[in-house]
Order: C-alpha cells, then sequence, then structure tokens
C-alpha cells in the first residue's frame, strides 16, 4: 500500500468506514447532549446526515476524486438534519471542494483540505462558538497544517491529526461552562472524533460493513388513511439522472410538465450534475425513458403502494395531487411551517400555512425535506418557520439551494414563536414589512416546555434526577421536581412579568384534556388579569408547551 498518497478508492473506503464508526456510536453520543430530555439528538442528526452521503457513496462503483467529492457533498448537503449535521456538512463540502481536482491525495492536501472544510464550516454559522464540534475540526486543521510538509507517512500523519482532535475535545468543558456543569465533552466534537477514527480504520483496512440505505425523510404534511382503491397514481417511482448534458431552466420544466401529465406528488431536485426524482404514475417505464434522454439513472426504486398499502403516504399523495389539480396561478406568499402533533399541525394550518413538515426535537427534519416542501408550495415568496433552534440552519440551507423563489427563513426557535409570527402576518404590507413585523412580534414570546429527565445531571446549579420533572424556558431550566401540574404552574412563575398579558398552553399526547382543564382553572386562579388560553397540541415528549406574551 502506497503510505504517502491516496487514491478515490481508498478515501471512499475511509468515509464510509468514518460513517459506520459514527453511526455505531450514535447512541452514546446522544447522551453527551447536554440537556437531559429524552430526545438527544446529535448523534442521531449526525448519522442521518453522514449515512445520506454514505449511501451516495457506497453507489459509485468506480470513483473518481470528482465524482466521490460530489456524491460526498451532494449527498450530505441535502441529508444534512439539525445544527450539528449542517455544520457536519459543511466540513464535509468544504473538504471535498479542496480535493475534488486531485487524483491522489498527500498530507498536505489533506491538510488543506481540513482547513478549507473548517473555514467553510464558521462561514455557515452565524455566531460561532468555541467549545463546539467546530473547536475540534479547527483544532484538527490546524495540526494538520503543522505536520504535513514533515509527516514520512499518511499513517503517522493521520494519528498525529486524531491524537490533537482528542485533545482539543477533552478540553471543550473548559471552554464552555455548561459542559463542565454537566460532566461531558461536546457531542457534537465526539461525533466529529469518531468520524475521523472510522476513517483510519479504513485507511489501516479493518473490516467494515459496506451496505449503506438512504435515511427516510421527515413525514411531509399530516397524513391519514385511505382506501386502495382511491389511489389515483399507483407506482411511487424514485431514481437519480446522473446528467451527461445541460439541464437548463427550460429543460427542467418541460421534464416536470411530462410528469406531472402521468402522475402527482412530483418533487425534481437539481444541482450540477444530478437530479433527483420522485412520482406518482401508472406508467413508470414512461418516467424512467423520459428520464434516460438526460443521462444515466441509478438509485431507482419502484413501489407499488395499491400492494404495500402505506395509508399514511397515500393520503399524503392525494392532497399534492388535489392541490396540482386546482391548477392554481401562482401566489404572492406562501408558508411552509415545521410542526408536530395533530393539535399543533391544526392550528397552523387554521392561520394560513400551506405546508407543514412534522419535525421537531424528536426528528429534525432534512435540508432536503425542506426542499421537498419548497416544491410543493406555489408562490413566488415562501415563509418558513423552523419553529425549533436545531432547524434553522436546515433551513437556511434550503434557501441557499433554491433559485427560482424567494425564500424567507424567520428564525423562531419554538411552536409559541411560530405561532405568533404567523399570526402577525398582514397581507396589505410587502414582504420586507412582514418580515420586520414577524422578526420583531417573535421577540415578544417567551416560551417554556415541561418533560421529563432521561438521567443524572447537573445543569444551571439545579441537581436533576432520572425520571424528574423539568421546566425548560429559552434560557435554560427553570424548574425541577415532581408532579407535572406543579411544575408547569413553576415554570410559568419564572416566565410571567408585569408587561404578561397573554397565557397559551398547549398539551401533548400524554396528557388528558382533564388535567389540562385542571391545569387551566388554577393558573386563572393565580392570574385573573391574565388571559389564559387552553389548547390540544399533541406533541409528543413535551407534556406542555407554555407561552407568555
Amino acid at each position: 500500500m502506497n503510505t504517502n498518497t491516496v487514491d478515490a478508492k481508498m478515501l471512499g473506503r475511509m468515509f464510509l468506514s468514518g460513517a459506520k464508526n459514527l453511526e455505531a456510536k450514535k447512541e452514546w453520543i446522544n447522551e453527551l447532549n447536554v440537556f437531559p430530555v429524552p430526545d438527544g439528538d446529535t448523534g442521531t442528526n449526525m448519522t442521518l446526515t453522514i449515512m445520506a452521503a454514505a449511501s451516495e457513496v457506497s453507489a459509485l462503483s468506480d470513483p473518481t476524486m470528482k465524482t466521490l467529492a460530489k456524491a460526498i457533498s451532494s449527498g450530505s448537503l441535502r441529508g444534512a438534519r439539525g445544527n450539528s449535521g449542517v455544520i457536519l456538512s459543511q466540513l464535509l463540502r468544504g473538504f471535498t471542494k479542496s480535493i475534488e481536482h486531485h487524483e491522489q491525495v498527500d498530507a498536505m492536501a489533506f491538510a488543506r483540505a481540513f482547513e478549507k472544510g473548517v473555514e467553510t464550516a464558521y462561514k455557515a454559522v452565524m455566531k460561532p462558538k468555541e467549545g463546539t464540534i467546530l473547536t475540534v475540526a479547527k483544532g484538527a486543521a490546524v495540526k494538520a497544517l503543522e505536520i504535513a510538509e514533515d509527516s514520512e507517512n499518511l499513517e503517522t500523519f493521520f494519528a498525529d491529526v486524531i491524537a490533537e482532535a482528542e485533545e482539543v475535545l477533552s478540553r471543550t468543558p473548559e471552554m464552555l461552562p455548561v459542559l463542565k456543569e454537566a460532566g461531558v465533552v461536546d457531542s457534537g466534537g465526539q461525533g466529529l472524533l469518531e468520524v475521523l477514527k472510522g476513517a483510519f480504520d479504513g485507511y489501516l483496512g479493518k473490516e467494515i460493513d459496506m451496505n449503506f440505505e438512504k435515511p427516510a425523510h421527515a413525514v411531509m404534511s399530516k397524513p391519514m388513511s385511505a382506501e386502495e382503491s382511491d389511489i389515483k397514481f399507483g407506482y411511487c417511482t424514485e431514481f437519480i439522472i446522473m446528467l451527461e448534458k445541460e439541464f437548463s431552466e427550460k429543460e427542467e420544466r418541460a421534464f416536470k410538465e411530462y410528469l406531472l401529465s402521468i402522475g402527482d406528488s412530483l418533487v425534481v431536485v437539481a444541482d450540477d450534475e444530478i437530479v433527483k426524482v420522485h412520482v406518482h404514475t401508472n406508467a413508470p417505464g414512461d418516467a424512467i425513458q423520459r428520464a434516460l434522454t438526460y443521462g444515466q439513472l441509478s438509485n431507482m426504486k419502484i413501489d407499488n403502494m395499491r400492494l404495500e398499502h402505506h395509508e399514511r403516504l397515500i393520503k399524503d399523495a392525494e392532497k399534492v395531487a388535489a392541490q396540482q389539480a386546482k391548477a392554481e396561478p401562482e401566489k404572492e406568499v406562501g408558508f411552509i411551517s415545521v410542526s408536530v402533533g395533530d393539535g399543533m399541525g391544526e392550528i397552523f394550518r387554521e392561520l394560513g400555512a400551506d405546508y407543514l413538515i412534522e419535525g421537531g426535537q424528536t426528528m429534525n427534519p432534512s435540508t432536503e425535506d425542506v426542499l421537498q416542501a419548497i416544491s410543493h408550495v406555489n408562490a413566488k415568496n415562501i415563509f418558513i418557520f423552523p419553529n425549533n433552534k436545531n432547524i434553522i440552519l436546515a433551513a437556511n440551507q434550503a434557501r441557499d439551494l433554491t433559485e427560482d423563489k424567494n425564500i424567507i427563513v424567520i428564525p423562531t426557535k419554538t411552536i409559541p414563536q411560530g405561532i405568533t409570527a404567523l399570526i402577525s402576518y398582514v397581507p396589505d404590507k410587502t414582504v420586507e414589512q412582514n418580515t420586520e413585523e414577524m422578526l420583531e412580534a417573535m421577540t415578544h414570546v417567551k416560551t417554556g416546555q415541561v418533560t421529563y429527565a432521561v438521567r443524572d445531571t447537573k445543569i444551571d446549579d439545579k441537581e436533576i434526577r432520572q425520571g424528574d420533572i423539568m421546566g425548560i424556558g429559552d434560557k435554560g431550566i427553570l424548574a425541577v421536581g415532581q408532579g407535572i401540574e406543579d411544575i408547569t404552574v413553576e415554570t410559568l412563575k419564572e416566565m410571567v412579568d408585569e408587561d404578561t398579558e397573554i397565557i397559551s398552553i398547549y398539551y401533548g399526547a400524554d396528557v388528558t384534556e382533564e388535567d389540562a382543564k385542571q391545569l387551566c382553572e388554577r393558573l386563572e386562579e393565580l392570574y385573573p388579569d391574565f388571559d389564559v388560553e387552553i389548547n390540544q397540541g399533541g406533541q409528543p415528549i413535551y407534556y406542555y408547551v407554555v407561552s407568555v406574551e
């Protein structure tokens, strides 16, 4: 084996090995999340992100450095979920941009690629915070540049870079007090380290399972049951076109029009070299035949929905078909919201949301999930409400990948912020005016969430035991103890102030209407001068989501 350089085949093997190692450590990384809520997701988000790229890489039979770089970059970019996943995708994007024109990659080329990856990732984050995955990546890149020129072989080079990444990771609790208090290192940094360690194992020739499946998407809209006989188009058809000629806007429009003439539930996502296609049709062969005029096909999948009878997917397809059948003219403004729970979804629909992406704490939607939602909203200007701080970066990434529509991401971090922002929309005002007023409106909303602790820890000087009920505010833990109702009341006591006028309560899937009404009555007695509203949210994980305005 050449000890000084790696080719595309070896680099692909290293990447897949890194992805597998991250997947194997996923649950452990989830447990490193500082907040002990039952939705630790850093490991999950990073794994789903890298697995989206790994499925693209594993499909390459004889990769060149350019095709490998494209597969890693495009796959991770579109599969990115959560802040940690988006940052990982940007690290990979910068890295691959640096090496895509090399036939062989040596230590110096690796070092420069690490540096480019860090540069790209830092640019993607509005306010980079040290003590995170970014810090670990930067430490590894700096070390790589220091030693690259004098490295005798890649084995010692990789070992030294990984050792430095470990050292920087061990110092993250000193950089972020919240990590030190919880007694953990940064979960995103740990995830990156596992990718590097796995890649090193691949370089050393350790056995890895090369079978990769593409991660599932978040559920789009809110489906219901349907009968088999109601299915208009029976074959769910998916494939990727490896473009062999220019795919202009005109060509894309013509291709979409053809597919809509033979089917519905259409999603077409194109970049420079590939086109991803999803369509429901009774003539999958015709769709494939037309696609072949643009290039070779890969990742082909045809499912007979009548046989499979997937009720949730079927209803979603019907809704999209109904929207398309109306052939409504393009609207000036549309709205996409991330939501979770039947009640929350219904509230957003009543407020005018055109499309819902089901997701949140338990499953962050990917960049591609957001792109698909955008493709279903026929509007010139589309407002997106992520309603979770861990989804904002993915929404921004989808915005940057959209060229034919004006996408405005309102950086809502909670469901109540999203509801308030959408309520503040005034049709007679311009997009710019509404954007400004939405941003202003969401700042007046305080949100609290009541759930249970999944492990012992210490945060904000509060001792937390497994099974404790916690009230979590916008900036930390507000209340800890026993009793869901009591902790909800204590949480609200920490949130209300002299400017408070409205208290809104959204009760979750594990709370009865009777219990919610009892809480409401108690709050009305405590705060007779406030309006107390109660809504069925249906959200998992959180017994109550509450807000004050």
